[in-house]
This record gives structure tokens, sequence and C-alpha cells, in this order.
């Protein structure tokens, strides 16, 4: 069943994606890239690295992907065995690294996820693992959008 409504994807292509760390945040447009990642948290890394010449967005952009390519299959793999222990481990990793990069909603349903795995409540579960896949993707899209506005 979980696989039915888990279809987990592999990392989004990021060919092309600029370092964008030259430059701040512009004002998106409503519904877009600020109503996915925190724009005051993205600036704050830019601050790092104000003149881009370490490409910090870029590379931080880039350890959020393989973040999340090694973590999709195992929170899938978790949910599939009910391995609680697994589930709260992903969603623990993924907690802390989509909070670094501003994208709030991502984080809150995987502490969601996680508190409901450490205290064994699996109700509920598969519908937040799906939630918390559909963020993963809709933040991998801004994050790469973002990057493309802003080389």
């Amino acid at each position: 069943m979980l696989t039915k409504h888990l279809q987990l994807r592999g990392p989004a292509d990021s060919g092309g994606a600029g370092s964008g760390a030259s430059s701040r945040c512009p004002a998106p447009a409503a519904g877009s890239i600020d109503s996915v990642l925190d724009v005051d948290a993205l600036n704050r890394l830019r601050d790092l690295d104000p003149n881009g010449e370490n490409r910090l967005m870029e590379r931080v952009v880039s350890a959020f992907e393989s973040s999340v390519a090694r973590l999709m299959p195992q929170l899938q793999e978790a949910l599939v065995g009910d391995q609680l222990s697994g589930i709260r481990h992903v969603a623990h990793t993924l907690k802390s690294s989509s909070a670094s990069i501003g994208a709030t909603k991502l984080s809150k349903i995987c502490a969601e996820v996680e508190s409901k795995a450490r205290l064994q409540q699996t109700e509920g579960l598969a519908e937040q693992a799906v939630a918390l896949q559909s963020e993963v993707e809709t933040v991998r899209a801004a994050l790469q959008h973002m990057l493309k506005s802003n080389p």
C-alpha cells in the first residue's frame, strides 16, 4: 500500500545551475520561492559568501540534493519494513538539513514524522510520508529555480 502512494523520484537535474551566490534573493512572485523557502535564511547563507567566490549556495544545494537522494530510498525501505527507528532517523536528518536551507514547511513535516516514529504512532504515518515526499520535490524545484534565477 505504501509503494502505491509513495512514488519516490531521483535527484532533480541540476545541470546548468549557476552559483547564485553573488546576489540576494529577488522578490519572487507570490506563490513561488518565498512560499517554499525562507528568503531570510537563504540571505544569511549568501552573507557567508557575499561575492560568490566559494560557490557556497551551489554547494549547499548540492549537499541537500545528495542527502535527499540518499534519504528518500531509506525512508521508503523503513516504511515498507515498519522500521520506526529508520523512519525516525531519516526524518531527523532531513529535518535539520531542510531547516538549514530555509525549507521550514519541510522541516515541520519531518519533525511531525520524527515525533510519531519516536512515540511509535503509526496511524497517519504513511500519509505524512507522502506529504514529506511531495514537499521534498517542491523544495528541490524551488532551490533549482533560485539557482537558475540568480547566476
